[in-house]
């Protein structure tokens, strides 16, 4: 008598070569699919971020402690966009680690570049002043008196030594407009500490030292308007 095995009778009857090779397609078509998605997920690139944009405006006007009031006699000035020296004429925000090597930050930048920022900051002291009658952004149609350029010689975090510094420079020329000659001429700088080692710190930094330079322009122009009136007024003889 032969003995029967019951799990011999459960098992499925082995297929075909053809019926084989169809299973194998089948199977592949559903797992490969799902194996290029698995991949994709963890081989390709995260879009980078976009970069955080500062401002040099902290959002406060900058101290006028020699602000005078302004006469009716007083002369106008036109401010003229203020230019940039190589390096300093784009959105990077750059710092440096060694002397005459500039590097920008990879996810930080200003929201425009420096020089164009300065523009209405400049307005907005010199008018604060009190040292001029009106204050005007280039191109104008309207004549002033005096006329300010400006070009931005530096502005970058020096990590070079501790705590960074971050460093404004600005070469100031104040001309009669009707000459063209230039009456005066200054280079402010100022260097602020960062509160820590990071682009955000250079930032809040910049800002600080922008009110600092602001307040000294501002003041050298409503200084250079009081000498000129003075030398104008005749001497009266007693």
């Amino acid at each position: 008598m032969k003995c029967h095995h019951p799990a011999h009778s459960t098992l499925p009857p082995m297929p075909s070569g053809r019926a084989s090779g169809l299973v194998r397609r089948l199977l592949l078509t559903a797992v490969v699919p799902l194996l290029l998605t698995a991949c994709a997920g963890t081989l390709l690139p995260k879009p980078t971020p976009p970069p955080a944009r500062f401002t040099l405006d902290a959002g406060t006007a900058a101290p006028t402690p020699t602000a005078q009031v302004t006469t009716a006699d007083a002369p106008a000035l036109t401010v003229d966009l203020p230019r940039a020296a190589p390096g300093y004429d784009s959105r990077r925000m750059v710092y440096q680690r060694r002397p005459q090597q500039l590097e920008a930050f990879a996810f930080h930048e200003w929201v425009e570049p420096p020089a164009q920022m300065l523009a209405p900051l400049l307005v907005r002291a010199l008018q604060d002043s009190g040292g001029f009658r009106a204050v005007l952004r280039a191109p104008s149609a309207a004549a002033g008196g005096w006329r300010l350029e400006t070009e931005l010689l530096r502005l970058h975090q020096d990590f070079s030594q501790r705590p960074s510094q971050v460093r404004l420079s600005v070469r100031a020329v104040l001309l009669n407009s009707s000459t063209r000659q230039a009456v005066a001429w200054r280079e402010f700088d100022v260097s602020v500490a960062a509160a820590s080692e990071d682009p955000v710190a250079g930032a809040a930094a910049a800002q600080v030292a922008a009110q600092q330079l602001l307040t000294e322009v501002a003041a050298f122009c409503a200084e250079q308007v009081r000498a000129a009136a003075a030398a104008r007024t005749p001497v009266r003889p007693r």
